[in-house]
């Protein structure tokens, strides 16, 4: 079963090699869903193992000891981030492939979307800084590659601004991973907590605020967060799916790993503020601006501000709920920009006064939106409002009454943004059709719908599943709060 782990980062990389050799598309088309099927299925014994048996499984590559192996640790957290994860980039290659977007025939768009999720394997498995820290240098070298595929303009000047927050990004993180191993002498996570208690208070809060700086660029917290309303809405849109859906999630997981196995209660109150404000500058830049992609861009930036609000917290009830958001939120951001992929592809834009009326043209479209923006918005019966539901409770139960009403605003203010993508873009004048954006074959238009309804189908299941989701949940906050049944499997009794 260990040797499982090393599937979902093993597999894809050894797809990207053979797709770089075989420069076929449909044979790279073959080697991707093969790679990914495989990642997923690995993924999904993982975490059947991790719920039937309470154990947190570990992989030591090469046999080595724990103290300098290459660890990979699956525990709830990490078990369930990494099902979704595959998931997500399996049903997302199948959207750009009806998409025929330009990149997605490009014979490297294949092998650097595997790579990509390898990285993003890598990074929920990690069980040392350093190996983290590779992991995201492998998101960095292929989200770049898969933000400037094109070539165009836009994505080349946004794609620039973007590699040159991520090299700050990876030059924090790497200097972060070099002083902790400096003062304490070990890169594992599980040895860690006990040795970084061990320093003084001001090296201590250093080490940790220089992670909470690397990690919150990669979520893109305030006031770190400038580069991502730039340059997610240059790619296309099967790109800023997978972006949108994963990549600032690796980074909220980082903080969770961090701030709760590392620096127990560090940073409480700096990442409260943190948590307000990226609540309410994400959803007023989305309220200013009139393009569809720009809108769901920025709330990417105000969606996060509740995952950090929980990790602030600190309590277990507040490290459940964030683990929830986080599980709804994957799927929920995904959707929204596959749908707004499809509203391009018929119309050739995603600005308000280039579109309209596509709830005329059609209702299923329409139906494909609003779910996920509600859910978005934390209305009832949706997944986000039991996920914004648990975290405003475990906000209650710690007297924080007015970052909790600083997150109801902001949930408000993200009802106000989806009605108005709602009136611009689907309902209102329709507007004449791009003939270059029509679908040319009608199974490739199939491929994107199917996708699509698949991504948002799985946000309705969260929701119909919430309770056994919520106690899975309960779980994996108690592996986080009290890290000895984590630092025992690691390193041993």
């Amino acid at each position: 079963m260990n040797v499982l782990l090393g599937l979902p980062l093993a597999v894809p990389l050894l797809g990207a090699a053979l797709s770089m050799v075989v420069r076929r598309l449909w044979a790279q088309r073959a080697i991707s869903f093969v790679a990914l099927a495989i990642a997923v299925g690995s993924s999904l014994a993982v975490l059947v193992r991790v719920i039937t048996t309470d154990e947190i499984v570990v992989s030591r590559l090469g046999g080595w000891p724990a103290a300098v192996a290459i660890t990979l640790v699956g525990d709830r957290l990490a078990a369930v981030m990494l099902v979704i994860a595959t998931s997500v980039l399996a049903v997302v290659l199948v959207f750009a492939i009806g998409q025929r977007a330009v990149d997605e025939r490009s014979p490297y768009y294949h092998p650097t979307y595997l790579v990509l999720s390898a990285g993003v394997a890598q990074a929920f498995l990690s069980g040392d800084l350093f190996n983290l820290f590779v992991a995201f240098e492998l998101l960095l070298m292929a989200s770049y590659v898969l933000l400037t595929l094109e070539g165009t303009d836009a994505q080349v000047r946004s794609g620039t601004t973007y590699v040159v927050l991520n090299i700050v990004e990876s030059l924090v993180l790497l200097t972060a991973v070099g002083l902790v191993f400096a003062a304490t002498g070990t890169v594992s996570m599980a040895e860690l907590p006990a040795r970084l208690a061990d320093l003084p208070d001001g090296v201590r809060t250093g080490l940790n605020l220089l992670l909470l700086v690397a990690f919150g660029i990669k979520a893109a917290v305030f006031p770190l967060f400038f580069w991502l309303p730039d340059s997610y809405p240059t790619a296309p849109s099967s790109v800023t799916a997978v972006f949108a859906g994963l990549l600032t999630k690796v980074g909220v997981y980082a903080l969770i790993r961090t701030e709760m196995l590392l620096f127990p209660g560090g940073q409480s109150t700096l990442l409260l503020w943190i948590a307000c404000l990226t609540m309410i500058v994400g959803v007023l830049g989305a309220i200013s601006h009139s393009d569809m992609k720009r809108i769901l861009s920025f709330h990417i930036v105000s969606q996060i501000g509740y995952m950090v609000l929980g990790i602030a917290l600190g309590t277990q009830a507040a490290i459940a709920a964030t683990v929830l958001f986080l599980v709804h939120q994957i799927p929920v951001k995904t959707s929204l920009f596959l749908v707004q992929g499809i509203v391009e592809r018929e119309t050739g834009a995603s600005a308000f006064s280039d579109v309209g009326g596509m709830a005329r043209r059609s209702g299923a479209l329409a139906a494909l939106f609003m779910l996920p923006a509600l859910s978005l918005a934390g209305l009832p019966p949706f997944s986000g409002f039991i996920g914004k539901f648990a975290l405003v409770r475990a906000g209650f139960d710690d007297d924080q009454y007015v970052v909790v009403g600083i997150a109801l605003l902001g949930s408000l203010l993200t009802l106000v943004s989806m009605t108005k993508i709602w009136i611009g873009v689907f309902w209102g004048d329709v507007q004449p059709v791009v003939p270059e954006g029509r679908v040319g074959v009608l199974r490739h238009h199939r491929l994107m719908s199917a996708a699509t309804i698949v991504v948002v189908g799985s946000t309705l299941a969260i929701a119909a599943f919430a309770g056994p989701l919520y106690s899975f949940c309960v779980g994996a906050a108690a592996q986080l709060v009290d890290p000895s049944q984590y630092i025992e499997a690691v390193l041993g009794s």
